[in-house]
């Protein structure tokens, strides 16, 4: 029997160690990013925020090749939006 949601489990251990040990914890890390893209923007972006669009990013560059790490890396991205909405200010837009 197949077992679904293997890229899930990589991008777990991957948010969970190894890119924590190379970049430090998640939310700081888009946290700085998205001071950066708010200076740059001139308008409020939110680590959450950064984490959408990396992973449209990431769906972007799956939409023109395959590429694993394109998929795994969007996962992960999901996943830590996922966790920063539990913390951060809901800014109530409509889609």
């Amino acid at each position: 029997m197949k077992t679904n949601g293997a890229i899930l489990r990589v991008a777990f251990e991957l948010v969970n160690a190894e890119r924590q040990d190379d970049y430090g914890p998640p939310a700081d890390s888009m946290a700085r990013i998205a001071s950066l893209w708010t200076a740059y923007l001139n308008r409020p972006v939110s680590a959450k925020d950064v984490c959408l669009m990396l992973a449209m990013l990431k769906i972007a560059r799956e939409a023109h090749a395959h590429k694993p790490d394109n998929l795994l890396d969007a996962a992960g991205y999901i996943g830590l939006a996922g966790d920063l909405a539990q913390t951060e200010p809901q800014k109530g837009k409509a889609i």
